[in-house]
């Protein structure tokens, strides 16, 4: 299923951080990504396969160079499926009770 590839990808600091740069700053080579990270070349290019499998980066090639692209489209359908339905009224006001209790003890 692919919302199991993007929590699965989304679970990972570095693979957060990965999306976090492209966020910044799209259409980056490995060198250029690598070069944010503190670890070895073969390990950031496991960590963007893994966002490559959840639609979460998507590479065009540009001459000699692979660019990387934040395709943002899975993180918003995880938001509108598990995460926007939860802040509606309902878990408001149970939020609201929770603290209310929490203050009177």
């Amino acid at each position: 299923m692919d919302d199991d590839r993007v929590f699965k990808a989304l679970a990972d600091p570095t693979r957060r951080f990965l999306l976090d740069l492209l966020f910044a700053r799209d259409g980056r080579t490995l060198t250029q990504l690598e070069s944010e990270l503190a670890m070895t070349r073969f390990g950031v290019m496991k960590h963007l396969k893994v966002l490559e499998e959840a639609n979460l980066v998507v590479t065009r090639r540009s001459g000699r160079e692979k660019l990387h692209f934040l395709n943002a489209v899975p993180i918003r359908q995880i938001h509108d499926r598990w995460i926007d339905k939860y802040t509606g009224d309902n878990a408001r006001a149970l939020l609201d009770l929770k603290h209310e209790l929490e203050r009177e003890t």
